[in-house]
């Protein structure tokens, strides 16, 4: 793995998936003992993708469901 001259680097696909850093993540890193670590911030400077999605779907249900019958809905699927 290289650094490029503006100081960017390629983090493999497998460690992006294993660890959860999706496109837009805020990452924080971390020095200790001469190791760099990097790790998902703890608090996002703006809200990723996945939340900008979830907000946009919020309220969206033709209906409301209980939650009875959405364990229902999920059991249905259980015993496929």
């Amino acid at each position: 793995m290289r650094i490029t001259s503006k100081g960017q680097v390629t983090i493999p696909q497998w460690v992006r998936e294993k660890y959860g850093l999706m496109p837009h993540t805020d990452v924080e890193f971390i020095e200790s003992d001469g190791t760099v670590t990097i790790t998902p911030a703890e608090t996002p400077s703006k809200p990723d993708r996945a939340e900008l999605l979830l907000s946009r779907l919020r309220g969206s249900a033709e209906r409301s469901l209980t939650t009875n019958e959405i364990m229902q809905l999920t059991r249905a699927y259980d015993d496929d």
